[in-house]
């Protein structure tokens, strides 16, 4: 792991993103966690069908709890995903823009680089362009994309964080607006990652859903891996199906209703593991949950599979 912590931090002091730094009053510490690129469905040991995290490689993050707790929050809001696929989709031609590195293009105030502060095997060091983790990076990449293009969003694009969308009713309009937001982006000094960007296309990938003049469709694969996924034995199972299945939920007749047993189960399991736990703890049950917890003795046997058959 440390090779890994020295690694991605030494990319990092190359390019001048971080710095070292000495005596800050704010040193976050530093986290190593699996990079997740999605689910899938295996067999365990046992023959059973399970569901697993796909994992690429670690990612090294700074846990900034400490300092979330005490930043004034920034509730600027990011886009309804709804709305940008309706004024997307419909269109004959299309072009990707995927931005580089998203928040590492934001620089931090000087005065505010200290906060930054993180620590790791190799030293302590303070970030001068914006890192993940902090509360408000969102909203403030958000706010930032949105001022830049102002004058073209809804009109020739759509931007949600940094996946940039650019379109038009022919091919030679969508080239003249994708020439526009590349002038734009090299006014602004906003860099893209080439790998990720598709230029032309009469079909493309936005936000989890396949867009196209025809319209908004669900992304097959995606359905097909819910499709496969075994039915939950626990909370986190639970939470974790009504997530995936929920995505695609505006293409689901009657979803709130067809979900509802399987929330009203997972709300009864929660409260019945906090009975639990103040049992453990020694304390008693609020009287308002005394009744829920008498009565959510639910096993997880057939027939739960609610949502695994829905008509797409």
């Amino acid at each position: 792991m440390q090779e890994v912590v020295r690694g991605e931090f030494l990319k990092l002091l190359q390019v001048g993103i971080i710095y070292p730094i000495s005596n800050s009053l704010w040193v976050s510490p530093t986290q190593v966690v699996p990079k997740k690129s999605g689910i899938t469905v295996i067999q365990n040991e046992k023959g059973e069908e399970v569901s697993t995290c796909l994992t690429s490689g670690w990612r090294v993050c700074i846990d900034y709890r400490r300092l979330n707790s005490v930043t004034r929050k920034d509730h600027f809001p990011l886009p309804f995903m709804d709305q940008v696929l309706e004024r997307v989709s419909g269109h004959p031609f299309y072009c990707f823009l995927d931005g580089y590195l998203r928040y590492f293009q934001i620089e931090i105030d000087l005065e505010d680089q200290e906060k930054t502060t993180f620590t790791c095997p190799f030293g302590t060091f303070a970030y001068r362009r914006m890192p993940f983790g902090l509360c408000n990076a969102p909203a403030t990449f958000q706010r930032c994309m949105l001022s830049i293009f102002s004058d073209m969003v809804e009109h020739i694009m759509e931007v949600f964080m940094d996946d940039i969308t650019v379109y038009g009713g022919s091919y030679k309009e969508c080239l003249l607006h994708l020439e526009a937001v590349l002038q734009r982006c090299i006014e602004k000094d906003l860099v893209l990652n080439w790998e990720k960007c598709h230029f032309m296309v009469q079909q493309i990938i936005v936000l989890g859903h396949i867009i196209s003049k025809n319209g908004i469709e669900v992304d097959k694969a995606k359905v097909e891996l819910i499709v496969k996924l075994p039915p939950p034995t626990n909370v986190k199972g639970i939470r974790q199906f009504l997530g995936h299945a929920g995505f695609y939920k505006r293409f689901i007749k009657d979803f709130s209703k067809i979900s509802k047993p399987l929330c009203e189960l997972l709300e009864s399991l929660k409260n019945e593991v906090k009975g639990k736990t103040r049992e453990n703890r020694g304390e008693k049950p609020r009287p308002s949950e005394i009744r829920t917890i008498q009565f959510s003795g639910a096993k997880f046997a057939p027939p739960y599979p609610l949502c695994a058959k829905l008509p797409l």
